[in-house]
């Protein structure tokens, strides 16, 4: 009897929706880098999407895009401002770097087009009040790219720590890394100044900052110390091409110690490159129980292995370990599909952006508490 009910925390029960497939709805696609073919597979697996257009500022790109990825009869141009003036569109992807997800995002909001953008939300926190204004004067679905949101394995974080269990949250240390992992192989636009703004700390950071945010309700930011580096990607042999050194102009390290409210503290380290596997499990403590949330060698979205509550039962310290949970489907895919319905059925956005700016106002502080090399206020304005 006892295996049996184990058996049971290995699956994962989701209610099968039959898709109405007699109304498609018309999406483009803004930026025809690597991450936009895993929204157009995502996208091509839903009978009731039509991928009809492709915008991207090097000229022949979108063509060739399309191309490979056989899809025919799709209108292709050279910048977002074309696609969406000559579409009639219901929404986009937006797939730029970093540095052009606001512009894009604002302007497809301005004129009416529902919007899916892809992390990091921008560059920096006066960007993210920019769209969110222009979100809520349009009254569209904006979601964000967060796809770790759909693993069952960070459902259940935010389900031990919102059941109760934890009591009172008092301290979170969290982050990520890679031993050697600057994402390169797509060339500089990861890298550069211009194109990317930021580096490590928006590329994994703002998945490893989510998890835990989302899990104790998207506190709001107090103040934060922040530091960041970039000894790996400004050394020759680290670097994929000894020229990329040159060009590399964003983190490849971030630190922050940020002060929530709720007296909450967030302790958190995220890495491109270090000598060294991992900076740490994810710890989630409360007055009544703490979380350990094992790393992974290399940050991608979920947990290195079962999760561990610490509590006392009778006066004695015990570790409850959770087994493991399995996700049915892809993760883009479930982003993807939740996007679609959202636009389709008038549903909130999924991963809504009222709480990715206090992400984005955290990633923004420890960029600027970094550059002024003291602490710093984080202030988000009233929209």
């Amino acid at each position: 009897m006892a295996d049996n009910i184990l058996d049971r925390f290995d699956k994962v029960f989701t209610e099968e929706k039959e898709v109405d497939a007699s109304k498609k709805i018309k999406v483009g696609i803004i930026g025809c880098g690597w991450i936009a073919e895993a929204h157009v597979k995502s996208y091509l697996k839903c009978p009731d999407v039509e991928i009809v257009a492709g915008a991207d500022l090097i000229p022949g790109k979108a063509e060739k895009f399309f191309k490979d990825q056989g899809i025919e009869n799709v209108r292709c141009y050279n910048s977002h401002k074309e696609l969406i003036d000559n579409e009639e569109l219901d929404a986009v992807s937006v797939c730029t770097y970093n540095a052009t997800h606001a512009e894009c995002t604002i302007y497809a909001l301005e004129h009416g087009v529902h919007v899916l953008l892809e992390k990091p939300m921008c560059v920096t926190l006066e960007e993210a009040v920019e769209i969110r204004r222009a979100e809520k004067k349009s009254g569209k679905v904006l979601s964000i790219g967060f796809q770790p949101r759909f693993d069952e394995n960070m459902k259940m974080v935010k389900r031990i720590v919102q059941s109760g269990e934890l009591g009172e949250v008092y301290y979170i240390q969290t982050g990520g890394g890679r031993r050697r992992g600057i994402p390169t192989p797509y060339g500089t636009t990861f890298i550069e100044k211009e194109t990317a703004g930021i580096g490590a700390i928006g590329d994994i950071g703002c998945y490893s900052l989510d998890m835990v945010l989302n899990a104790v309700g998207y506190p709001k930011p107090l103040t934060v110390t922040g530091y960041i580096s970039d000894f790996f990607g400004k050394n020759p042999k680290y670097m994929a091409k000894p020229e990329y050194a040159d060009v590399f102009g964003v983190d490849d390290f971030a630190a922050g110690f940020i002060r929530l409210e709720g007296g909450i503290i967030l302790d958190f380290r995220i890495s491109w490159a270090m000598h060294l596997d991992t900076p740490g499990d994810t710890i989630i403590l409360g007055k009544d129980a703490g979380l350990r949330i094992p790393s992974t060698d290399c940050w991608n979205g979920s947990i290195g292995g079962p999760l561990k509550v610490y509590h006392d039962v009778a006066g004695e310290c015990v570790v409850t370990e959770l087994p493991m949970a399995k996700n049915k489907g892809d993760n883009f895919d479930k982003k993807i599909r939740s996007f679609v319905d959202a636009v389709k059925y008038n549903l909130p956005a999924p991963v809504p952006s009222e709480q990715i700016i206090i992400n984005q106002a955290i990633i923004d502080g420890i960029v600027k508490s970094a550059q002024l090399g003291r602490e710093i206020a984080i202030e988000i304005p009233e929209i």
